[in-house]
């Protein structure tokens, strides 16, 4: 199913993204793709290359400047909601997810564009692997940010490597509500908007 996730192809993949982001986006990007992994070893096993790609990918577009990633949208007829537009942080999910068919013909695997896609806010329905990258972002071994560091540990002291697979499920869905409601509450914080998709997001776990 995920035949082009190759070992080869991976390595050529991640020179491309050391080629394209600072030292310190690359040694996150990597970090994620670590995490991604470890996950997909205890979710999805058959798509690990397939989510090593999307978390190699998920930031590609992260450091572009604002005006060129709206650009990119425009150009590929995207329309931003309100919520969207006043949120530029979370334009990085859909530009990358729009520039990868493009640049990486051979990678662009329905699963790993909306992994991408949805990596920053995440949605109402979103599936295993959507979750798996989006955690795998949040809690990658380079976050310092005492969030992220409970987290993690919230996820991994649980040892879901014995759970069964029932258990290790509703662990997954679990941690990753956690990790909704932490930002919808660090946003709300700041006064910054947040994202219907986020929301929705929010509503669909809980219920998981």
């Amino acid at each position: 199913m995920y035949n082009a996730f190759t070992e080869e192809r991976l390595a050529l993949l991640r020179e491309d993204m050391r080629a394209c982001m600072t030292e310190q986006r690359f040694k996150h990007t990597l970090g994620v793709e670590q995490m991604a992994a470890r996950l997909a070893a205890l979710y999805l096993p058959e798509g690990a290359g397939m989510l090593r790609a999307a978390a190699l990918l998920h930031d590609m577009t992260k450091e572009l400047p604002r005006e060129v990633q709206a650009e990119i949208l425009a150009s590929h007829g995207a329309v931003l909601r309100p919520d969207e537009q006043c949120a530029p942080k979370i334009w990085h999910g859909m530009t990358a997810s729009l520039l990868i068919p493009e640049k990486y013909p051979d990678l662009a695997d329905k699963d790993l564009l909306s992994a991408v896609r949805w990596h920053t806010t995440g949605h109402e329905g979103m599936t295993v692997a959507e979750a798996i990258l989006y955690l795998a972002d949040y809690i990658e071994e380079g976050r310092v940010i005492p969030e992220c560091v409970a987290l993690r540990h919230l996820f991994f002291d649980a040892a879901p490597d014995r759970m069964t697979e029932q258990e290790r499920a509703s662990h997954l869905w679990l941690v990753l509500l956690r990790s909704l409601e932490q930002t919808v509450e660090e946003l709300t914080v700041k006064g910054a908007p947040v994202c219907r998709d986020t929301q929705g997001a929010l509503e669909f776990v809980k219920k998981k």
